[in-house]
Formats: C-alpha cells, sequence, structure tokens
C-alpha cells in the first residue's frame, strides 16, 4: 500500500471519531441548543430582507416596463403607426 494511502485511511478514521464525539455532544446539548435560537428574531429579519428585495424588484420591473413602452411607442412612430 502507498504511504498516502495509508495517510489518507488513518485521517479518516480520526475524522470519523471527531465527527461521532461531535454528534454526541450535539445530541446532549440538541434541547439547549435548540431553546438559544432567537427564532422570533431570525424570522423578522427575514420578512424584513424578503419585503425589501420585493420592493426593489417591483421597482426595477416598473422601470423596464416604462422602458419597453418608450421603445415600442419610437418604434411605432418611426415606422409610422
Amino acid at each position: 500500500m502507498l504511504p498516502f494511502m495509508r495517510g489518507a485511511g488513518r485521517a479518516g478514521r480520526i475524522a470519523y471519531r471527531a465527527g461521532r464525539r461531535g454528534a454526541s455532544w450535539a445530541r446532549e446539548q440538541g434541547g439547549d441548543l435548540a431553546e438559544r435560537i432567537p427564532v422570533d428574531r431570525i424570522e423578522h429579519d427575514v420578512r424584513e430582507t424578503v419585503g425589501a428585495a420585493r420592493e426593489r424588484i417591483d421597482g426595477f420591473v416598473q422601470h423596464e416596463l416604462r422602458d419597453l413602452r418608450r421603445a415600442l411607442r419610437r418604434q411605432r412612430k418611426k415606422i409610422g403607426i
């Protein structure tokens, strides 16, 4: 077996053990951690962000429609309609 393959196998085992320990810790602490998440604040922030994005998108679409209408008028005028 090549030396780097042995090292890769060892690194995989170490990562597996660390992940297993972390998962056990999270399972034990899960209830306490979940209670500390500020759900109301997160919901408020997401609603504000989505609302601001919606307003910007609406403004952009209105601007583009206005430009399109102007371009159509110019083209109609050009061809005599």
